[in-house]
């Protein structure tokens, strides 16, 4: 069965997206590919010019930590940094990318693997690690290890060939590695008593520098492509130009913070809300800003007042979505993305850590978490003095309350019930940003329940993005979402992996927090264009813990529709059928009852895979089979279809 378009489909796909003025920018950006094909090799990797090295300018000194292992996981497969790597190879697959010119390698199939797995390899995090080691023992081990790797990198991977010099993206994040790995080995002392290191940053080092900075400002992304990308090819090139004085550095810097000053604002709501509409990315997008903010602060290049507020609602939407053990509502796309690595165990939660960063910028109690959460991130960022500060704010935490943004369409319902949080997600939100959305899922509707910080009804997630199109098509789609499906179609169009056509519009239609009970409800237009209209309300009883979900389907052209309703759970979570259309939901802590519309036949699905559905992805290329509460009917009148969720314990 064809999942996608073929590639020709995908480029009109693509042209549809496009503005007038973008499809003149691309033909400008074909020319541009043409020249450097042929004229790549005239940029010398020593031509360029540096007056003096940066000082430090953050707290890198007397700060403990443990060592890091020299195994790291990388979507699931472990990879020994310390052993030879093939800088081309996608370790999933081993499918070996070509070493031919970069803009002429095709990224969006399966023929040399997968270009993620291979760039996730290539953002070479693990030179932290290095760093840090060598910072804590002093052992030349480490420091001979960091020069050989990216020795053996820049041999590798000449200018302008192969797949990691493909996307501005993976050289912005590779540059603001290279900051912090810097910084920690502290090079403007190093290079003074060890001549080796004075040689390898002379002709290694600052050259591969230079030239990511040519790239990061040859290569902007724009029009519809001008999401988290551009975002991140501004910080990475802002934050190398306000460190390393190149000859173009203040150019390149002036022009870099006014991307980062315009981005902020567009690519937020006004209660700063991304606008992609993909939860994790959220946490992704903040840190390009906050690095961005702290180096600006630290070599007296300070952000404007407007940027600093929109900052701050930023922090506080995070702060309000999170559930009492920090979880994240898992709306959009979701890819393990790290702008900086600063565990190597993947327990690290960065929605947490931006808490911390918030309270200290802003001085802000409400930020503050309960419990010692001033990680290794924020001591490089604001040293023991930031810890001081943080610790003296008092907590000002007010309570576990909902909170609802409707103008963007996003509603957490919170409460206290038997001693547990009871944490509701309902997105009546956009499908996403810019032409494309494409980061956003077809979920207009959807829901998801966790119950003191575990979850019990979830969004599956998101598994893949370029690899595996049935699977794609199945994460993204409205089926594998916790809303209405209608006639087996999603409620946008699928134009490619990561491209929507036909977007609809969600709407707010009404909203009420009267004290014990709460209650929001939406509609969106995307089944408009086959005679139906699907709105929904959720009502919430906070005293008695119970939730009142009211569907309708209103048919317009009085033709025969099918309307699918799934619930899906969380793979710990037990189900047992109780009485007719009732489920008890249990985990080892908690139990709630799902009681659906009588006129509905549920049944429970696990694993199925003709057609694709009772599916979780809890991390990036990983998926593991889960249950899905499935109902379906078929109708040719107006319905209503109730459901209830009670919190029992």
């Amino acid at each position: 069965m064809k999942m996608y378009p073929d590639r020709l489909e995908w480029f009109l796909n693509r042209l549809i997206t496009m503005s007038a003025p973008e499809i003149i920018y691309r033909g400008k950006q074909f020319l541009q590919k043409k020249i450097e094909s042929v004229s790549s090799n005239d940029i010398k990797p020593d031509k360029y010019h540096l007056d003096s090295y940066p000082d430090k300018i953050l707290f890198v000194d007397d700060i403990k930590y443990n060592s890091f292992d020299d195994i790291i996981n990388i979507f699931g497969i472990n990879y020994n940094y310390t052993k030879n790597t093939d800088w081309h190879l996608d370790i999933r697959s081993n499918k070996r990318f070509p070493e031919i010119f970069s803009k002429d390698i095709q990224i969006r199939s399966e023929k040399y693997g997968i270009a993620k797995v291979v760039w996730e390899v290539n953002r070479l995090q693990f030179l932290l690690y290095i760093s840090l080691n060598y910072q804590k023992t002093k052992d030349l081990q480490h420091l001979n290890l960091f020069m050989e790797i990216l020795t053996d990198w820049k041999v590798s991977n000449p200018f302008l060939v192969g797949i990691n010099w493909y996307s501005n993206i993976e050289i912005s994040i590779r540059l603001i590695v290279w900051f912090f790995c810097w910084e920690v080995l502290n090079v403007n002392e190093l290079v003074k008593n060890n001549s080796k290191f004075h040689l390898f940053v002379e002709n290694i080092w600052l050259p591969i520098i230079y030239l990511h900075c040519r790239y990061s400002y040859d290569n902007p992304s724009k029009y519809s492509s001008a999401n988290n990308h551009l975002v991140a090819e501004a910080a990475g090139l802002f934050i190398a130009s306000s460190y390393w004085k190149f000859e173009e550095s203040g150019k390149w810097n002036g022009y870099s913070k006014q991307i980062l000053e315009r981005e902020i604002v567009k690519q937020h709501s006004k209660n700063g809300i991304n606008k992609e509409e993909a939860a994790e990315y959220i946490q992704f997008i903040t840190d390009f800003f906050l690095y961005a903010f702290v180096v600006g602060e630290k070599t007296n290049n300070h952000f404007s007042e407007n940027y600093k507020n929109v900052f701050k609602k930023i922090f506080t939407y995070i702060n309000e979505f999170l559930d009492v053990k920090s979880n994240f509502p898992k709306y959009g796309d979701e890819d393990d993305g790290k702008v900086v690595s600063w565990s190597s165990d993947n327990h690290f939660n960065n929605f947490k850590s931006l808490c911390t960063s918030g309270a200290i910028i802003f001085n802000d109690c409400s930020l503050k978490s309960e419990d010692d959460n001033y990680d290794l991130k924020n001591y490089f960022l604001f040293g023991h003095e930031g810890k001081e500060k943080y610790n003296n704010l008092e907590s000002g935490k007010s309570g576990v309350k909902s909170k609802f943004y409707n103008e963007e369409g996003h509603f957490i319902f919170k409460n206290i019930f038997k001693d547990k949080e009871v944490y509701l997600h309902f997105d009546a939100a956009s499908l996403g940003y810019l032409s494309i959305a494409a980061h956003g899922h077809a979920d207009s509707l959807s829901f998801m329940l966790n119950i003191d910080g575990k979850p019990f009804i979830v969004d599956p997630g998101t598994y893949t993005y370029h690899s595996e199109p049935e699977w794609r098509k199945y994460f993204i789609g409205t089926l594998a979402h916790n809303t209405i499906r209608i006639d087996g179609k999603d409620q946008a169009v699928i134009g490619g992996p990561t491209m929507w056509l036909n977007h609809y519009k969600s709407k707010v239609i009404k909203t009420e927090q009267n004290g014990q009970r709460e209650l929001a409800a939406g509609t969106h237009n995307g089944y408009n264009k086959i005679g139906v209209e699907h709105s929904r309300s959720i009502e919430y009883y906070k005293s008695d813990g119970r939730f009142i979900i009211e569907d309708n389907i209103k048919i317009n052209d009085a033709k025969s529709h099918i309307v699918e309703i799934p619930f899906h759970l969380h793979p710990e979570i037990k189900t047992e059928l109780i009485d007719k259309n009732i489920y008890l939901l249990c985990n080892d802590t908690a139990k709630i009852k799902l009681h659906l519309d009588d006129q509905l036949s549920p049944q429970v699905i696990r694993g199925q895979t003709d057609p694709i559905l009772g599916w979780y992805s809890p991390s990036f290329y990983n998926k593991e089979q889960t249950s899905v509460v499935y109902s379906k009917i078929e109708t040719d009148k107006t319905i209503t279809i109730r459901s209830e969720i009670q919190i029992l314990e």
